[in-house]
C-alpha cells in the first residue's frame, strides 16, 4: 500500500501565526573551530597536520571560509596561518584571520598574502558594548580612531575585511552608528554582530539584525552580514538560525560547539538544521568524519548524548520504541525507519540506527539484535536474553547478549 510521506509528519512550522522565514540569500558558513574554539579551555592546539585534515572536510562539507587563527599570538601561530592559507589554494573554501583593530595585527597579514599570493580576509574586531568600555577605560573617540586606522590600512593592502563589534548585542545603536559608520567609510566589505558573551535571546537577535540591515542599507548597501553566537544561556544554535531568518547571510560556528567558556554554536548541529529546514541542499555524509575528525584534534571526546553524533543519538533498548523502528524497517523502507522514532534522519548523514538489548527491551528488540547478526531468533534464544536484560541495570553488550543466548563471543 503506498503513501503520501507527507501525511505521515505535520509541519506545525507551516500552520500557524508564528513563521522563521528562510533566508533570502544562499547561507554562508564560517568555520572558527581553528580559532575560537581552540580557546576552549579544556581543548588542545591540534599539530598542523590534523589543521590540514580538518581543512580538507570543511572544504567537503561546502563551508566557505574558515578562521586560521591570531597572527597577533606570536611566530607559531602565523607559521600554521601561513600553513593553512596555502592549502587553500585551489579549493573552495578561503582563509581568515582574526585581528585587533590595530594596524600591528593587521601588518602581518598583508605581508603573508603579498608572499602567498592567496587572499586572506582580515576579521578586524574590537569590543563595543559601554560595560566592556567602562572596564577598560576605552572613550568613544578612541576608539573610532582606532577603527578607522585599521581598517583604512587593511584596505589601502587590498585586503578584503570584516568588522567585528564585540559583544554587539550589548551595544547601543549610537554606539554602533559611530564604530561600524567609521569601519563603512573606510570601506569594510562586511560587518559581523556578536553574541560574544551568549546573553541573546532569539528575539533580540532579529532586533538587532533589522537595525543592521537598516543601518547598511543607508550607508553602504552591499555590505555582508555575518553573525557569531556564543552558547553560555545554551541559545547559540537557535539564535543563529534565528540571525539567518532575519537576514545574515554568513554564521560562523565551531565543531562540537567548542569555544571559550560555554562555547561557541555546534557548526555540525547547524549544518544538521540548515538541511532539514531546507535552507542548503548538500551532501552531508561526511559530517560525522568532520566531527570525529575535530575531536581527535582537539581532544575532546563527543559525549555519548550529543545530538546526531554521539553514541546514544540513534540507539534505543526501550522496546515500545525500538518496535516502532523494527517494523519500519521490516516493511523495507529505510525512509520510515529513519523518522518513525527519530527527529533526524540518521542516514542523511551517513550514520544508522541502532536497536539495543537493556532492562527496558521487548522480544522485538531481541528479535532483531540476533537477526541483524545472522542468527535465528529461537524462542528459548529470546527468552535468556530477555532474563538477562531484565535483571541488568544497563544495555548489554554485544558479548553479553550472545553470551546469554548461549552463542560463542569471539
Amino acid at each position: 500500500m503506498s503513501v503520501d510521506r507527507s501525511e505521515l509528519i505535520y509541519d506545525w512550522g507551516a500552520h500557524g501565526p508564528v513563521a522563521m522565514p528562510a533566508p533570502q540569500a544562499p547561507v554562508q558558513l564560517d568555520d572558527e573551530t581553528l580559532r575560537d574554539g581552540l580557546q576552549c579551555p579544556s581543548v588542545q592546539d591540534p599539530p598542523l597536520e590534523k589543521k590540514v585534515e580538518l581543512l580538507h572536510l570543511m572544504d567537503a562539507l561546502g563551508i566557505d571560509t574558515l578562521d586560521v587563527g591570531l597572527p597577533g599570538a606570536g611566530d607559531h601561530a602565523r607559521e600554521h596561518i601561513r600553513a593553512l592559507a596555502r592549502e587553500t589554494a585551489g579549493l573552495r573554501i578561503t582563509p581568515n584571520v582574526a585581528c585587533r583593530t590595530v594596524v600591528s595585527d593587521i601588518e602581518p597579514v598583508a605581508d603573508m598574502v603579498q608572499e602567498l599570493g592567496i587572499p586572506i580576509e582580515v576579521c578586524a574586531f574590537i569590543g563595543s558594548s559601554p560595560i566592556r568600555a567602562y572596564a577598560e577605560d576605552w572613550d568613544l573617540e578612541r576608539m573610532t580612531g582606532n577603527v578607522r586606522s585599521a581598517v583604512g590600512f587593511a584596505k589601502s593592502h587590498g585586503l578584503p575585511l570584516m568588522f567585528v563589534t564585540e559583544d554587539t548585542i550589548r551595544t547601543p545603536p549610537e554606539v554602533l552608528e559611530r564604530l561600524v559608520g567609521a569601519a563603512l567609510e573606510e570601506g569594510a566589505d562586511r560587518v559581523c554582530m556578536c553574541d560574544t558573551v551568549g546573553s541573546a535571546t532569539p528575539h533580540e537577535v532579529q532586533n538587532l539584525v533589522q537595525w543592521m540591515k537598516d543601518f547598511v542599507a543607508r550607508n553602504k548597501p552591499g555590505t555582508g552580514l555575518d553573525w557569531h553566537g556564543h552558547r553560555d544561556r545554551g541559545l547559540g544554535l537557535i539564535n543563529t538560525l534565528a540571525a539567518l531568518s532575519a537576514g545574515v547571510e554568513r554564521a560562523h560556528g565551531c565543531a562540537l560547539g567548542i569555544g571559550e567558556r560555554a562555547g561557541n554554536t555546534e557548526m555540525d548541529l547547524l549544518l544538521v538544521n540548515l538541511k532539514l529546514l531546507g535552507w542548503i541542499d548538500r551532501d552531508l555524509q561526511r559530517l560525522g568524519e568532520y566531527v570525529r575528525c575535530a575531536s581527535e584534534a582537539v581532544g575532546r571526546p563527543v559525549r555519548g548524548e550529543y545530538p546526531v553524533f554521539g553514541a546514544d543519538a540513534f540507539e534505543t533498548g526501550t522496546g515500545v520504541h525500538a518496535a516502532a523502528v523494527v517494523k519500519a524497517f521490516r516493511k523495507g523502507d529505510s525512509w520510515l525507519a529513519n523518522r518513525v522514532y527519530s527527529g533526524v534522519p540518521a542516514d542523511e548523514f551517513g550514520l544508522r540506527q541502532k536497536i539495543s538489548v537493556g532492562p527496558m527491551s521487548g522480544k522485538s528488540n531481541v528479535i532483531f539484535f540476533l537477526e541483524e547478526r545472522g542468527i535465528e531468533p529461537t524462542e528459548e534464544r529470546i527468552a535468556a536474553v530477555l532474563e538477562r536484560a531484565k535483571n541488568s541495570p544497563r544495555l548489554l553488550t554485544e558479548a553479553e547478549v550472545l553470551e546469554a543466548a548461549g552463542l560463542p563471543v569471539s
